[in-house]
């Protein structure tokens, strides 16, 4: 019989699921004011000023954490990803980075880039 996955593998194929196909399906906005729904901002702040580096930070942290695949297109946008990745990447769980990384060389060149 096959040793049951651990808790971690059970986290990443949990987040595998949820990615977009490729980054360019990402089509959040870049700026402006952003409003989570509660399934997604359930505890703390859920009004984002994506103008402001700390909150924009917040915001995706929120998402990539919590965010099922329809959010991750919505919320999220492309090149804020990739542009936030190298430090985004250091404030999200390692199953989290692993996944994403994984799926998508281009954040795993930037992160190897800002290193």
């Amino acid at each position: 019989m096959a040793p049951a996955p651990s808790v971690s593998e059970l986290r990443r194929a949990k987040f595998a699921r949820r990615l977009p196909t490729k980054l360019a399906e990402l089509g959040g906005p870049a700026q402006g004011i952003v409003e989570l729904p509660l399934h997604l901002a359930w505890s703390g702040l859920s009004r984002f000023d994506l103008d402001q580096p700390r909150l924009q930070m917040s915001c995706y942290r929120i998402v990539l954490a919590e965010g099922m695949h329809d959010d991750l297109i919505a919320y999220l946008n492309r090149d804020v990803l990739v542009d936030l990745w190298p430090t985004l990447r250091t404030l999200v769980s390692r199953d989290i980075r692993e996944t994403w990384e994984a799926a998508f060389t281009e954040l795993a060149a930037v992160a190897q880039a800002a290193a």
